[in-house]
């Protein structure tokens, strides 16, 4: 069953949460699962975790994705496009998306800690509050992932780290990926910032890399900073690409990730916002060219 064929509606989702909520660990173990990396060895990932966090907004729209039918509508749209790999979300999310049969043949990747809450005094105390490693092995899911934002001058960044590690030692154990968001961080007016500079990507690489008794399952998902082939000589972990809250034209971020897709051991992209709501609101052709850029496809 694709995406395009399920005639399940959101109110439909509702009605099996409310009369039959077994249906949705029969619909994960029923799942017809594929291999982590195809023959060319990239990936494009959509991402729907951000809710999850309080982050609701998209460009100057502070509650874009604050309509779970619309956020929805989009995503099963994104999932039927060819060269789409999986989807990276919550429970609820991936929940209601494996309802919908949008999920056959896709990776899922479970999103992992979600208390940090965007503008929160303890955002940097980020708490593993959604999937755990036994829940992702135990329902057929691909890997799960985890922001890990390292402020030198929070102490919040202490438990974080330690349940990162922890985390990626049990994923590995059970053969999933586990996907780590590093950023160096900082307080500032009461508000984290991410440091987007080279320099403070290649420290958060080389913190990240290293959490986990083990890295043989481990992969890292990176901003697009400058000077980026002199960042990707900080790893040999393969690396997606985010693509962040999207600003200015698509095609400079298109051309930005074209080029960026060049360096090894980037494999490729883990989009959200920019692909979920382009500016034109079509999101299969914005889906499309992504495709084509992380499996090199021609145009």
């Amino acid at each position: 069953m694709t995406a395009a064929a399920t005639p399940l509606t959101m109110a439909g989702v509702t009605e099996i949460r409310v009369r039959e909520p077994e249906r949705i660990a029969a619909a994960w173990a029923t799942r017809r699962r594929r291999e982590r990396v195809g023959a060319d060895g990239r990936l494009l990932i959509v991402a729907a975790d951000h809710p999850a966090r309080g982050a609701l907004g998209v460009r100057t729209d502070p509650l874009a994705m604050a309509s779970r039918a619309e956020l929805l509508e989009r995503l099963v749209s994104a999932l039927s496009r060819p060269g789409v790999d999986g989807v990276l979300g919550t429970p609820d999310v991936l929940d209601d998306l494996v309802l919908m049969g949008a999920l056959e043949g896709k990776l899922a990747i479970g999103s992992m800690n979600r208390g940090g809450l965007q503008g929160a005094c303890f955002e940097l105390d980020d708490r593993f509050t959604a999937y755990t490693a036994a829940a992702l092995q135990q329902r057929g899911l691909d890997g799960g992932k985890m922001l890990t934002r390292i402020a030198l001058g929070n102490a919040g960044t202490a438990p974080t780290l330690e349940a990162s590690a922890r985390a990626i030692g049990e994923l590995a154990a059970y053969g999933l990926m586990a996907m780590i968001e590093p950023f160096m961080s900082e307080v500032r007016d009461g508000r984290v910032h991410n440091l987007l500079d080279p320099d403070s990507t290649i420290r958060s690489i080389h913190i990240a890399s290293g959490l986990g008794d083990s890295s043989a399952h481990t992969w890292l998902k990176l901003p697009v900073v400058d000077d980026l082939e002199r960042v990707m000589e900080a790893t040999t972990l393969p690396t997606l690409l985010l693509g962040g809250d999207p600003q200015g034209r698509a095609d400079e971020t298109y051309e930005r990730w074209a080029h960026a897709l060049t360096i090894p051991p980037v494999r490729g992209l883990v989009v959200g916002r920019a692909l979920l709501f382009p500016p034109d609101g079509d999101v299969a052709a914005a889906v499309d060219i992504a495709a084509r850029l992380v499996h090199q496809e021609a145009p």
